[in-house]
């Protein structure tokens, strides 16, 4: 399994995880539940491109945040490498959102009188959705910033790859295992009594991504064995318990086939930044704000329209704002873009 420093594709499929929640949320925003015309559904009822995108990024981030553990197993500069690489792009996401995003979408001056600084800034602190007045009333998904739920959470499966490194228990190759196999069926039992799932959810795809690396070594690619994951996960695309469980299985498997395949095509792509961190963060209020003020829009129009703005965006969050907090890190922090997470994201 490649991983190698520009040979993979791991900035290309997040920006397309990014891209994809956007798309999923086009229809959404517009019809309150979107699910007849959001793309996914209506090929297999079971999950939406957004909750898919998601799910790709916790394993992704699994895979390469256990790399960067293992790479340098210490704790300030694994935590100093995560903070850099979170926060910076998140804050002036949250500025953004609330102080042009939000008044934007209210009437300024009733807006910025009910506005709680000790709550934006707890918010700020603890990776939390920005804490703002009422914005884009009347609408569906009233939020000023809908997509950043996803931070803190993946900021915590961070705290607990430092707590089982500080620890020692990585030390013991299969406690990566047992710990994914662990939640895994915590969250198989809670999907086959159809209740909800929670963080469980996104701790199952991320401990699998962990696996994936932890056992990389010992896991080829091979072209029956990939054909039986495909099927295997086409199949169980049609249930609602057992999609994502599949997903989090063989869908790793196929997902990090793609992610270390070489290509010439893809080459000049790969040496471009990851933008994707900056679009996945910037797309929900792109598209509020474009709803806002042409409500009779249609989804495809709706993500034709907030894509490429999205991409502007991520763009700029990267030269602007993320590039240049990496050199806090210092020479012996330097990592390879492809640590980068997104989201989240």
């Amino acid at each position: 399994m490649h991983s190698a420093h520009r040979q993979n594709n791991f900035n290309l499929i997040r920006l397309v995880l990014a891209l994809l929640v956007i798309l999923s949320h086009s229809p959404c925003l517009i019809d309150g539940n979107g699910d007849a015309r959001e793309p996914l559904m209506q090929v297999f009822g079971t999950l939406s491109l957004g909750e898919l995108a998601v799910d790709g990024f916790f394993l992704l981030s699994g895979y390469l945040i256990m790399q960067s553990w293992v790479s340098q197993p210490q704790a300030w500069p694994f935590l100093k490498k995560r903070a850099l690489r979170i926060y910076p792009g998140f804050i002036v996401a949250c500025l953004v959102s609330a102080f042009i995003v939000g008044p934007l979408g209210a009437d300024p001056a009733v807006y910025f009188n009910a506005f709680d600084m000790t709550a934006f800034v707890k918010g700020l602190l603890f990776l939390n959705i920005p804490a703002v007045p009422a914005v884009f009333a009347g609408t569906h998904y009233d939020i000023v910033n809908g997509s950043m739920w996803t931070i803190c959470k993946e900021f915590s499966c961070y705290l607990l790859v430092l707590a089982a490194g500080v620890t020692g228990a990585l030390r013991w190759r299969h406690f990566c295992l047992a710990a994914a196999t662990g939640v895994f069926l915590s969250f198989a039992w809670l999907k086959f009594k159809f209740e909800p799932a929670g963080d469980l959810r996104l701790a199952t795809f991320f401990l699998s991504g962990a696996c994936y690396y932890v056992y990389r070594d010992q896991i080829r690619f091979k072209g029956v064995a990939l054909g039986a994951a495909g099927v295997f996960v086409a199949f169980f695309m049609f249930s609602g318990r057992g999609a994502e469980l599949a997903l989090a299985s063989a869908g790793g498997y196929l997902l990090l086939f793609v992610a270390g395949k070489r290509s010439a095509l893809l080459s000049r792509f790969n040496r471009l930044p990851d933008v994707s961190y900056g679009v996945y963060l910037y797309g929900w209020p792109i598209q509020k704000l474009l709803l806002w003020y042409y409500p009779s829009m249609s989804p495809w129009t709706l993500f034709a329209l907030s894509a490429p703005a999205s991409i502007v965006c991520g763009i700029a969050s990267w030269y602007l704002v993320e590039k240049p907090a990496l050199r806090f890190k210092g020479p012996s922090l330097q990592v390879a873009t492809q640590e980068r997470e997104p989201v989240p994201t």
